[in-house]
């Protein structure tokens, strides 16, 4: 049996997947937490990584592995290859000021969009460098390359800054990334699949060292011997952002949508053709495979039922049957949950907003259920911008934490208004890291096919009026600037 493993190194831990390469059956896993913040030093990372691959049995015996990891985040490394300050992750708004300073230079949302395929915001790297320039002048000065969190473990697990030569850059040469991680960046064009290295000095004043650019399924070299607490020898895939793993570790195909509700809430869908939104609303990223992946990204999706759970002194469990418990939409109470400001619609320091409250909707239950309406209205505006696109809706996927909720499951058909397919939890964004290992070791112009999970099927009748009440207040939500 030949094994592949796979790595995500999400927003808030770190998961190792073993698999079988021709079958992809799990033969193993591990995980680590990662700590809490919009800003992480990668070290941590590293830890995280290496507590996952012992938790996992080792790499020793894989012949493959590929990193997925979280998108956007700003992992900043001096002259020498060693980090100069703890690395900006997507959720970090502060560079929302940056984002508009660098929309306007470039004469709006249209420009940036037939440029890169996005519309900066906060999460986007390119915004983070610029915030990184104007405000912390000598980390900038000391920054000599540029990379994200995926790109970096990666970079680690080949040998990281070993690999140079003394006296030289050591080893930033040597930085690998994909196109699916290089799309979220704001300076890499997934319509012409070149950087735009006039927008990156643009933002940042000068052009550091960006990763190479690899291929699908191109090798990202070798696991150095002991990197990470991993064996060496195994060959390196190029690996990608996570959602664009995610998509690959479902096998989904053009027309495919997947809705993923974890730390952030995200509607992606896999197209033949790329996609430019001057509103900014869609992002235009590319995926794993060689087509596209236009996506909308919510901050607030798992937590707003954690924050829901916590303010009701009950278990997702318990909300669950009290969201079910209560009628479509609520009495009228709807909950805008911009718990975290929000990404899409652009609002980075709004606030969450309850509306509707009267003595007959002052119940636990339809609190409940607005919560669970008020983050599936938000997606449900994604899934119909990424429709827009133009490319036919074939099947709609939900995955993540947030899935796991029972009434997230039979709710979302009736705010979505389509079927929604749920499959088995899994460690979607792992098992598409590891099945881009196994590709590379097999070759070929498309990935193995493993066989598809089972799926349980939701449907409902539409419920419009839900949505409809949302989008009246959906705009009625303070603002902390």
């Amino acid at each position: 049996m030949t094994l592949v493993a796979g790595v995500d190194s999400s927003t808030q831990s770190c998961k190792v997947v073993v698999r079988d390469a021709d079958t992809g059956a799990l033969v193993r896993e591990g995980r680590a937490p990662h700590p809490d913040g919009t800003e992480v030093d990668p070290a941590a990372w590293r830890a995280a990584l290496e507590a996952a691959i012992d938790g996992a049995g080792g790499l020793g015996d894989v012949a493959a592995v590929a990193v997925g990891g979280q998108q956007h985040g700003m992992v900043c490394l001096d002259e020498d290859g060693a980090v100069v300050r703890p690395a900006l992750l997507w959720n970090d708004t502060r560079s929302a000021g940056a984002a508009r300073e660098l929309t306007a230079e470039l004469g709006g949302g249209q420009a940036w969009a037939e440029a890169v395929g996005l519309v900066p915001v906060a999460s986007f790297t390119v915004t983070k460098l610029r915030w990184l320039a104007e405000t912390e002048p000598e980390n900038a000065a000391r920054t000599a390359a540029v990379c994200l969190p995926h790109d970096w473990l990666t970079w680690e697990l080949a040998g990281g800054r070993g690999r140079g030569s003394a006296g030289g850059r050591q080893g930033l040469d040597t930085l690998v990334t994909d196109r699916g991680d290089a799309s979220g960046t704001g300076y890499w064009s997934p319509i012409t699949g070149e950087y735009r290295l006039d927008l990156l000095e643009r933002a940042f004043g000068r052009t550091p060292v960006v990763p190479r650019v690899l291929g699908p399924a191109e090798p990202a070299g070798t696991v150095a011997a002991g990197a990470l607490a991993a064996d060496g020898g195994a060959v390196l895939g190029p690996g990608t952002g996570d959602n664009a793993a995610a998509a690959l570790g479902l096998n989904a195909e053009p027309g495919d949508v997947v809705v993923s509700i974890g730390t952030s809430g995200v509607v992606s869908t896999v197209s033949t053709t790329p996609m430019t939104d001057p509103t900014g609303t869609v992002a235009g990223f590319a995926d794993a495979t060689g087509h596209f992946l236009p996506l909308v990204t919510t901050l607030n999706a798992a937590r707003v039922l954690d924050a829901t759970a916590r303010l009701l002194g009950v278990d997702h469990a318990e909300l669950s049957r009290l969201a079910l418990s209560a009628p479509a939409g609520a009495g009228g109470l709807v909950l805008v949950p911009y718990l975290e400001g929000e990404r899409t619609p652009n609002k980075p320091h709004a606030t969450g907003a309850l509306h509707g409250l009267t003595l007959s909707t002052a119940e636990p239950a339809h609190l409940a259920r607005a919560a669970v309406e008020g983050l599936l209205c938000g997606l449900a505006d994604g899934l119909e911008a990424v429709a827009a696109g133009g490319t036919p809706v074939r099947r709609v996927f939900l995955i993540g934490g947030g899935a796991r909720s029972e009434a997230v499951r039979r709710i979302a058909p009736a705010v979505l208004g389509v079927p929604v397919l749920v499959p088995p939890p899994s460690e979607y964004v792992a098992d598409g890291a590891a099945r881009q290992a196994a590709w590379v070791l097999a070759g070929g112009d498309t990935p193995p096919v493993w066989p598809s999970a089972a799926t349980e099927v939701h449907e409902a009748d539409p419920v419009p009026a839900v949505r409809e009440r949302y989008a009246e207040v959906r705009d009625l939500t303070a603002d902390r600037t």
